[in-house]
């Protein structure tokens, strides 16, 4: 009987693991469809659309990677749009990169956080997985909230939460003071790519 209950422990245990933050996503068939959605960060803002990015992201996975960013959104607008953006394009995942707006404009980041954790379950409602992508805040040095990593360990969803961050702090890759250049961008995608590797889904 205790041999029965330590084995359904150990059990549970790696079950729970196993849907931690590196937990696994179902591999994407070669038609799937991938929905970055987000900010500026997303959008590509700073270099040609062929080096945002989805963009890269799409030719490194050989999936269709759709580039849903709009600049200058912040995670309340893009709370209130994802729903038409899931209806309309039926992704097979989503990669969510949101919350820049909010920090560099001040707002609440309690209300960001909540944001983002209800864009995750809107999307996990439909059936559809989620890679979290974290966002620096404008700080000298930047830093990424700890609200990301317990929402990727509450919820238990992949997350790449260091290579906005390290873009940031290289001029090489940037732009301007907050956007990437073509560089920057393909080391996002680089690092987006791993994520979704490790995870199983590609």
């Amino acid at each position: 009987m205790q041999t029965a209950r330590t084995l359904a422990a150990l059990v549970a245990s790696v079950a729970l693991a196993a849907c931690g933050p590196g937990s696994k996503i179902e591999k994407l068939e070669p038609g799937a469809i991938v929905l970055a959605f987000g900010d500026s960060l997303t959008f590509g803002t700073g270099a040609a659309p062929a080096d945002s990015y989805p963009a890269v992201l799409e030719r490194a996975i050989g999936r269709k990677v759709v580039n849903a960013g709009v600049p200058g959104e912040t995670s309340a607008q893009g709370l209130e749009r994802l729903p038409g953006v899931l209806d309309e394009v039926r992704p097979r995942l989503l990669i969510l990169c949101h919350g820049g707006n909010d920090f560099l404009r001040r707002l609440d980041e309690a209300r960001a956080k909540e944001n983002i954790r209800a864009m995750i379950a809107l999307a996990r409602d439909k059936g559809i997985p989620v890679l979290l992508v974290a966002t620096p805040k404008p700080s000298v040095p930047p830093s990424v909230p700890t609200f990301y990593m317990e929402i990727a360990t509450d919820l238990r969803v992949p997350i790449e939460e260091t290579v906005i961050r390290t873009v940031i702090l290289d001029s090489r890759l940037k732009s301007d003071l907050v956007h990437p250049n073509a560089k920057g961008y393909s080391q996002i995608a680089a690092a987006v790519e791993k994520t979704l590797r490790k995870a199983g889904a590609i």
